[in-house]
């Protein structure tokens, strides 16, 4: 790990949003801060670094903030070019990582939600919906190592952090990600043996513990 000056990450330990910050960083080998926010009391400093959003993860680069996970990523990129690269040099190729990772974005967290978050007819409503996302994106990784093929880069970034909830999913929603998305399943594995994922992911049992706690204190039975 090399030092760089004045780099510190506001994040919250299970975030999958700062995961890809810290994963990202981590394939290039750079040093930071880690800053653990309290979110139900947020910092003075997460307050003055994101006064919009007021949400972590919040990269901090020598005093300067960049808010927003796929943006610190991209930033991350773009600061420190010269070390392994996420994103491809071809144009096209850059563009493509970007619309996948926009589809993680868009679609992965905030069904993956509902999985726990509801009951009956919506649960099951959500369960099909989050399936043929998966789907969706298996059919774009085909049988690539990696969605760049063969290095590990930004479309990885933004989907790995997403497989420690895959337990949670399933034993919410009553489905097997193996069974429904095999080269998915297969990719998550390939991925959780790289070091910068080893390193920033937490135990399946671990995150679905957070979950529980999360319906408990929020009455969902």
């Amino acid at each position: 790990m090399e030092s760089h000056k004045g780099v510190t990450l506001l994040d919250f330990w299970v975030s999958p949003f700062g995961q890809r910050a810290r994963i990202a960083m981590a394939e290039k080998g750079i040093e930071f801060e880690y800053k653990e926010e309290n979110l139900a009391q947020k910092s003075e400093l997460l307050l003055k670094m994101n006064p919009v959003h007021k949400k972590i993860p919040v990269l901090v680069h020598d005093g300067k903030p960049v808010c927003e996970s796929l943006i610190i990523v991209q930033y991350i990129e773009e600061a420190w070019p010269e070390k392994t690269p996420l994103l491809p040099s071809d144009p096209y190729q850059r563009a493509q990582a970007r619309f996948w990772a926009d589809f993680v974005d868009k679609k992965v967290y905030d069904c993956g939600t509902r999985l726990w978050k509801t009951k009956g007819e919506e649960k099951e409503a959500a369960k099909k919906e989050f399936i043929e996302i998966l789907q969706v994106l298996e059919s774009e990784l085909g049988d690539k190592k990696y969605f760049g093929g063969e290095t590990f880069g930004y479309v990885d970034v933004a989907f790995v952090p997403f497989t420690a909830w895959f337990h949670s999913y399933e034993s919410e929603a009553g489905f097997s990600v193996e069974e429904s998305v095999p080269k998915i399943s297969a990719w998550a594995k390939r991925c959780g043996e790289r070091e910068s994922v080893k390193k920033h992911l937490y135990e399946k049992e671990k995150v679905y513990e957070f979950v529980c706690m999360l319906k408990k204190r929020l009455g969902i039975e």
